[in-house]
């Protein structure tokens, strides 16, 4: 299949176009470059350098390469940044995809995968999150990605594109050649191989008093590669139809049992420190993927931590630099 990645010189848009293209699809990736990087693009890739803000450019990439299906990870993702800049997030995430799903529309394209997130759960009355869960943004950044679901529902009425919007929490791990390189850096487990590299001092928690077995957050992880997975299998499903699949482990981790975890993997002591809660951050959050197992058989095959923070250790330890930019 030729697959459109948007987004696809950031983290999970270029895994996911590495495993595509190992896979046997024709991908071309579609990005501005404003948070990705270019060396993270497979070679075999078309690269087609634009923005989503721009729809001529949309259209002319369109008309020219014809994609059959499409995955949209191009968007701007920090849940704090959107509570301090809203209209970043409520206005741009969500025209541009407007834009995108337009453009689609309007040349035929009948298969749309959108990366959707868990924040679209802010106070889960389950764990884990299902489904059936009831949908209460948790942020701006969640709020436009429910908007772009509610489009996406459209869409399917109107024009007939089938779509799949796959909501998850905490993408994690490496390729050995490929990885996570943001700037800043907000993630928990490249945060903390940066102070076993020497970046940091020390790694701090926020809060230890939550209701968990250790007092710290307990969080879902999943391996980047099984995202991955889980979007070319949709993709290549959505024949049968559209569909909503929550992503996740199905266990959680515990801020400590992360940390702990690294310093096994590393050897590294890595130094903590426990600083004051951060606000509006639930004890526990876990994602549950029945659903998706059971239309797909889709099952995480890096499921345990030790195995994430491995992958990414060896890709961090090699890369201390991220991509050299």
């Amino acid at each position: 299949m030729r697959v459109l990645v948007t987004g696809g010189a950031g983290y999970i848009g270029s895994i996911t176009t590495h495993q595509l293209i190992e896979g046997g699809n024709e991908v071309i990736v579609f990005d501005n470059l404003s948070q990705g990087h270019r060396q993270a693009i497979h070679p075999k890739a078309t690269f087609v350098e634009g923005d989503l803000a721009d729809k001529g450019a949309i259209d002319a990439m369109m008309t020219e390469h014809k994609p059959e299906g499409i995955m949209h990870f191009a968007s701007y993702t920090l849940v704090g940044e959107s509570m301090e800049k809203p209209f970043k997030y409520l206005r741009d995430n969500v025209v541009n995809g407007l834009n995108l799903m337009e453009s689609a529309a309007e040349h035929g394209v009948k298969r749309f995968i959108l990366s959707s997130t868990a924040n679209l759960f802010d106070k889960p009355e389950r764990m884990p999150i299902d489904e059936k869960e009831k949908i209460v943004p948790g942020s701006p950044y969640g709020e436009s990605k429910y908007i772009l679901e509610r489009c996406l529902a459209w869409m399917e009425t109107l024009y007939g594109m089938n779509y799949a919007a796959l909501r998850y929490f905490n993408a994690s791990g490496d390729l050995p050649h490929i990885g996570e390189d943001h700037s800043p850096e907000t993630h928990l487990i490249p945060l903390v191989l940066q102070v076993a590299l020497g970046q940091r001092e020390k790694i701090y928690i926020f809060g230890d008093d939550y209701d968990t077995p250790d007092g710290t957050c307990v969080r879902d992880y999943i391996h980047v590669v099984d995202l991955a997975q889980a979007h070319i299998l949709a993709l290549h499903d959505l024949h049968n139809g559209s569909r909503k699949y929550n992503l996740g482990n199905g266990r959680g981790y515990s801020v400590k049992e992360v940390i702990d975890t690294a310093r096994e993997v590393t050897g590294h002591p890595i130094p903590a420190e426990i600083s004051a809660r951060r606000p509006g951050d639930p004890a526990i959050l876990i994602a549950g993927s029945e659903a998706i197992n059971d239309d797909l058989s889709w099952a995480p095959q890096y499921g345990s931590l030790k195995s994430i923070i491995s992958s990414a250790w060896e890709w961090h330890r090699t890369h201390p630099n991220g991509y050299g930019e």
